[in-house]
């Protein structure tokens, strides 16, 4: 397994797993953040773990053009009843991330390391939310980073049904990426429009 340095480098992507993982260790600084993400690479772990840095085999993409949204969601779209913003509440909505229970067992993945991490990268301009609110209450949301034309989504919440559905179809539509990436498959996504690419694919348009 490759070890990082303090130097900000990772090795080739022939390097990770059938899993992967293409290294560990090393620390969340803005710049080796940024530089994973420009490459495909990010970071996924455990509290009590060290950093693990991925680039699966298969990543988890929408392409705008593909976006499904359902007889339901369309009706919640015209209804209106909630608001939507950008940028308004970045610290909440990864709280909110964090925190919240998840029907698949799993908890979260967000230690507090990684908190602070994106909050920097937030004053960075780096890291964007889209955050939906209900009478002026945080409802529902995501977050994620912008790199070459590409977002980069990390995780998303719901408290009302729809409203985490509700910020990833804002983002598609207002957002003018050349892909969204959702980095690992979920059924949710899918739902969406989302489907698995090849790692060659998704680092060419990257980089393009």
């Amino acid at each position: 397994m490759y070890w990082l340095s303090d130097k900000i480098e990772f090795p080739p992507y022939e390097y990770a797993t059938q899993e992967g993982i293409i290294a560990i260790g090393g620390d969340l600084s803005t710049e080796r953040l940024i530089h994973a993400y420009k490459n495909g690479i990010f970071p996924w772990y455990s509290e009590s773990e060290p950093i693990i840095w991925y680039c699966p085999p298969e990543r988890m993409v929408l392409f705008p053009t593909d976006l499904k949204i359902s007889k339901s969601m369309r009706k919640v779209l015209r209804d209106k009843n909630f608001t939507i913003t950008e940028n308004k509440a970045f610290e909440e909505v990864i709280y909110n991330c964090k925190t919240i229970d998840r029907n698949d067992g799993f908890g979260t993945w967000i230690t507090n390391e990684m908190e602070q991490a994106y909050i920097s990268l937030l004053k960075k301009g780096v890291a964007k939310s889209i955050e939906v609110w209900l009478n002026k209450e945080l409802v529902g949301g995501l977050y994620g980073i912008e790199i070459n034309g590409i977002f980069c989504g990390e995780s998303m919440f719901s408290k009302v049904s729809n409203t985490s559905k509700l910020a990833f179809i804002h983002l598609v539509q207002k957002g003018n990426y050349k892909i969204i990436d959702c980095q690992i498959y979920n059924d949710h996504l899918a739902s969406l429009g989302a489907k698995e690419i090849d790692r060659d694919l998704f680092l060419k348009i990257l980089k393009s």
